[in-house]
């Protein structure tokens, strides 16, 4: 999804008569309907831009005496959505929510329609494990990074986890799989009902070539993409692996490791696993942006080899405009004899798929 917000000087114009105003929004309602409001009097044309399951959905705005717009959605499935404004043609988050998607390009505010009984990405009362943030310096990139760690509720350092390296995609910052992904949530809720094996999961930075983020939403499956994915590999490798292993009791060998990620961290999921099943046991591609040849991308990889991996689980949405390249992927799989897991689900190019794909997963993990 596309969407693009600088907090004008022209809203904060707008909204300084009604700045002492107290409005709610976004504002969800037990029937799963949500209204949102925006105090904007001297804009002509307002409307409201969410994202479901099935993609982007367009909702206007009425605006009433004051100056306040407000719509409701219809009924809305339990889900945590991400919406924005548009005020005349000018994308903006809602200056009054309280819940933010952190993305290079794709800001916007975010709100949860609840489920009855909870969905397994809300916070719920049961053990909950703890996020760690991390900053180093890619002596292979040149710059300074981050990844996050989560380890699981109860977590003890004298124990050796499996450990999960889960990759966000383009456009996304390193803790995107918290933020829009909810996966501490999700590991929580999992590990309590004794669905998923505890595990740490590690989430680093995508970007093997950072001046790929230099051609924003432009962006081409050539050289500099495949130096992205290839340049991940070797950062993920080499630079993040060792330091988690330092740091965290995580298994060393490739039955307690798995990769997983979504779009380009699906790409770079099946580059870095199917390179090294060595490496990793578990290699989960989610809507993976896989374009190129695959008989150029991995070469060595044959029955023989791939027998070394326990899982290969790759998933998309039906919906996806990736789906396609997907199947191509998993046709070239079968006719190396390479076993396979292929997973379509309803929905889109979304977080709401990702998730549940997440969810799908993990207790498959580590068994």
């Amino acid at each position: 999804m596309k969407f693009f917000y600088p907090l004008s000087g022209f809203f904060i114009a707008l909204s300084l008569s009604v700045s002492a105003q107290l409005i709610q929004s976004p504002e969800v309602h037990p029937d799963g309907t949500v209204t949102v409001r925006l105090m904007a009097p001297a804009a002509q044309n307002v409307s409201m831009e969410y994202e479901d399951m099935h993609g982007e959905k367009t909702l206007a705005m009425t605006k009433n005496s004051d100056g306040l717009w407000s719509a409701t959605t219809q009924a809305l499935a339990p889900d945590m959505y991400d919406y924005r404004f548009v005020v005349d043609g000018l994308h903006i988050i809602d200056p009054n929510s309280h819940h933010f998607v952190m993305n290079h390009f794709a800001q916007g505010g975010l709100f949860i329609v609840p489920g009855n009984p909870a969905e397994p990405w809300e916070e719920t009362d049961v053990p909950h494990g703890e996020v760690h943030h991390h900053f180093y310096r890619s002596a292979l990139v040149g710059d300074r990074r981050d990844f996050y760690v989560y380890t699981p509720p109860n977590f003890d350092r004298k124990r050796k986890y499996p450990v999960l390296y889960l990759l966000h995609g383009y456009s996304d910052r390193a803790n995107a799989w918290v933020i829009s992904g909810r996966a501490n949530f999700i590991l929580d809720n999992l590990i309590a009902q004794g669905k998923a094996r505890p595990m740490i999961v590690v989430m680093p930075l995508g970007y093997g070539a950072p001046k790929l983020l230099e051609n924003g939403w432009n962006i081409e499956h050539n050289a500099l993409w495949q130096e992205n994915i290839k340049r991940f590999a070797d950062t993920l490798l080499m630079e993040v692996m060792p330091q988690v292993e330092r740091e965290y009791p995580v298994l060393r060998q490739a039955k307690g490791r798995a990769i997983a990620g979504l779009s380009m961290g699906g790409a770079e999921t099946m580059y870095t696993g199917l390179n090294n099943p060595e490496d990793f046991a578990y290699i989960a591609p989610m809507s993976a942006a896989v374009f190129d040849d695959p008989t150029a991308l991995f070469p060595d990889l044959d029955a023989k080899r791939a027998e070394k991996i326990k899982l290969l689980w790759i998933a998309c949405g039906r919906e996806d405009g990736l789906l396609k390249a997907n199947q191509r992927f998993e046709q070239w799989l079968a006719s190396k004899n390479v076993k396979y897991t292929a997973v379509e689900t309803d929905g889109a190019h979304t977080w709401q798929v990702w998730r549940r794909n997440l969810i799908t997963l993990a207790p498959l993990l580590f068994r």
